[in-house]
């Protein structure tokens, strides 16, 4: 019977003894997959250790996580303000949002704007569709069409 589950996967002990699975279909999506999610694996593995012992979790910092993963930090950005729109076209914390306009599923037509995050990463941000009323629907110029 063929396995269902990804080729590649990583299996990581926290100190508490709690272990973590990531797993992918290739090595790029892989370290995309780390790359974003690091810190939500980290901060989530503390708060399900904290429960079970009953014991407040600790304050989730980037070298606390880095430590924890036997890692070490190479760069650090804050974002401080929220994802802003700018001419010709969109921004969210992964970078430029394409603008992409194409056919339903179900036959109808749709605008939008889509997250540069890979697909399937635990912190991608959700599609910003533009709807037929709105004025933007007749002014929307696709990066892609789909």
């Amino acid at each position: 019977m063929p396995s269902t589950e990804a080729p590649i996967s990583i299996t990581v002990k926290t100190p508490a003894g709690s272990l973590v699975t990531v797993r992918a279909e290739s090595g790029d999506e892989l370290d995309n997959i780390i790359a974003l999610s690091v810190h939500a694996i980290a901060s989530a593995a503390q708060e399900l250790e904290s429960a079970v012992r009953g014991t407040p979790a600790p304050a989730t910092t980037v070298a606390s996580v880095a430590q924890a993963f036997g890692g070490n930090i190479i760069e650090t950005e804050t974002h401080t303000q929220p994802p802003q729109v700018t001419i010709g076209g969109r921004n969210c914390p992964h970078g430029k949002m394409t603008a992409i306009q194409g056919m339903g599923k179900d036959g109808k037509p749709y605008k939008g704007w889509f997250c540069p995050a890979p697909k399937g990463a635990f912190d991608k941000c959700k599609n910003q569709y533009v709807t037929v009323q709105s004025p933007e629907w007749n002014t929307f110029v696709p990066e892609q069409i789909k």
